[in-house]
């Protein structure tokens, strides 16, 4: 399937390449580099090339490129890119240039036993840290002295069992199940406040640390307004079917559980208010106003609000006052950068002032786009919650905890 992967910086140098079935060169990528030069930000995940199908994912400022020389599942390809992604950030906290080529050796190591002549093997961090180890100071001065390698010389035991994303032997003295349901609010708001389009896109995050072979069973109060949902491979799906509870035997330490889909727009209640003026004359000192303020939160406190605010070509300079936050303008990229935090309910962030345009300046139509990001601790926006964890085949009680956080995904308001 994959034949080889390329991994590129936001400079557009290839600094890592792994092959498996045949070697493909790198001049390939240079087909991904032209279309990420003239549209960085979108860029079609699959590109079409004489004689090779690039898949291409981007995170973290870097980009995976594989290439393909049959047709496949263009889907599966994504979906084992980011995986690839993930267990690196398992495996080193963070995934980026520097720490990549810090770890090179370990990094071909994972990708050998991730792939086999091409078609994916081993993707699950448990069964893969059985397999070679995770870096630590101490394990690594000790193979250098030793010369010890960090692939284990045995197969992991639950390497061809029927539950493979789970290890044996896993003992706990504290056990705990924590879950946090997190959701991005993707909207369009017109300039007069009405919503042109909201959707969610939620996923829930698991940390499992239970002793033993935990079966567990998490309902939830409505779980009928989900549109589309995903799981991971240990949920048993004809039971989700039949009475919408997610049963599983979990993987040991932190997976996603599940991500699922809310498009219906009666549902989406746009948590955040921004009113704005904005009054441009060419030549003369134009006038802005924004005020942000909490909508429909269920009087959970906005955390962590920005805004960035495309501004014409023509806009030279801003001269600002701020009641809350602080603000910067990017006189190249002209975007305004307001950065407020904290909303209070009994004082709303405002922002106003005259922004200077250039003398030649042709008047016209222009929708400029404000850019929010937020967040919301305690809440969900689309009204799921959790009703109950049980737990069967352990004696013991964990300790449970659920979280709610709602985000700003692509969330825009047209001026």
């Amino acid at each position: 399937m994959i034949h080889s992967l390329f991994i590129v910086n936001s400079s557009g140098d290839v600094f890592l390449e792994k092959h498996w079935r045949s070697v493909v060169s790198r001049t390939c990528v240079s087909y991904f580099l032209d279309v990420h030069r003239e549209s960085p930000n979108d860029v079609p995940p699959v590109i079409s090339t004489p004689h090779h199908y690039l898949v291409s994912i981007q995170r973290n400022g870097i980009s995976l490129v594989a290439a393909c020389k049959q047709e496949f599942p263009p889907l599966f390809v994504i979906e084992f890119l980011h995986r690839v992604v993930d267990t690196f950030e398992d495996y080193f906290s963070e995934c980026n240039e520097n720490v990549i080529k810090e770890n090179y050796v370990i990094v071909y190591e994972l990708l050998d036993e991730m792939l086999d002549n091409g078609f994916p093997l081993a993707t699950e961090c448990n069964i893969l840290k059985e397999l070679i180890k995770p870096p630590n100071i101490l394990r690594t001065i000790a193979n250098s002295v030793t010369g010890k390698s960090n692939i284990s010389g045995t197969l992991p035991s639950g390497q061809l069992s029927a539950i493979p994303w789970r290890r044996t032997g896993v003992k706990y003295t504290n056990n705990e199940a924590y879950f946090d349901v997190v959701e991005e609010v993707d909207a369009i708001i017109d300039k007069n406040g009405q919503t042109i389009f909201a959707e969610i896109q939620g996923y829930i995050d698991c940390c499992i640390k239970l002793s033993g072979m935990p079966d567990l069973s998490l309902s939830f109060m409505n779980p009928r307004l989900f549109d589309d949902v995903s799981f991971h491979p240990c949920v048993r799906f004809k039971r989700w079917e039949s009475e919408r509870i997610l049963s599983f035997i979990p993987p040991d330490g932190n997976f996603r559980l599940m991500s699922y889909h809310v498009g219906t727009q009666s549902i989406v209640a746009i948590p955040i208010y921004v009113r704005h003026n904005l009054v441009l004359k060419s030549g003369e000192q134009s006038r802005l106003d924004i005020t942000v303020g909490p909508k429909t939160t269920m009087g959970r406190t906005v955390e962590a609000v920005k805004l960035d605010i495309c501004m014409p070509k023509a806009v030279t300079n801003c001269s600002l006052v701020v009641n809350q936050g602080k603000y910067t303008y990017d006189t190249v990229n002209k975007v305004l950068h307001w950065d407020i935090g904290r909303i209070d309910a009994a004082k709303l962030p405002n922002i106003r002032g005259t922004v200077r345009m250039m003398e030649i300046w042709v008047e016209c139509t222009l929708i400029l786009i404000i850019q929010l990001h937020f967040t919301i601790s305690q809440m969900a926006v689309s009204g799921l919650k959790v009703n109950r964890l049980d737990m069967y085949g352990e004696k013991y009680k964990p300790f449970k905890g659920v979280k709610y956080v709602t985000k700003a995904g692509k969330f825009q308001i047209r001026m």
